[in-house]
């Protein structure tokens, strides 16, 4: 599967789609693949601060549990509640259906230090 463009990647497989002001946040089709069949999702709630590189929750699989990494710093203004009854939609749409959370950045710098998706195909498959 080809990287999309339009979003920006972290190099802990998360991904950032910036929607009017706000970041969209998820995991990338080659985290999901690498972990494998995804049983849990655990998120912050609305109104959380997430920080930049550190852990916001976590995804689990039939092989091991994964920390989610904030890519950007913010205010968490809406959560993917369909991920609580349905977290096989990670594996099955990491890019539409199964967002994580949008945030309201309180550092938008820091987009920019966030990798393309030429950069980020590089760092996952090679040149």
């Amino acid at each position: 599967m080809s990287t999309p463009q339009g979003l920006k990647y972290s190099e802990e497989h998360e991904w950032v789609k910036e929607e009017d002001g706000k970041y969209r946040i998820g995991i990338t089709h080659f985290a999901q693949s690498e972990l494998g069949d995804i049983v849990f999702v655990e998120l912050p709630s609305v109104g959380d601060e997430l920080k930049s590189d550190e852990p916001f929750g976590s995804v689990e699989s039939v092989k091991t549990v994964s920390e989610l990494y904030a890519p950007i710093s913010g205010k968490v203004v809406e959560v993917n509640e369909d991920l609580e009854d349905s977290p096989e939609l990670v594996n099955e749409s990491p890019y539409e259906g199964a967002w994580m959370v949008v945030v309201e950045a309180t550092k938008p710098a820091e987009l920019e230090e966030l990798m393309t998706p030429e950069d980020y195909d590089k760092m996952t498959v090679g040149e």
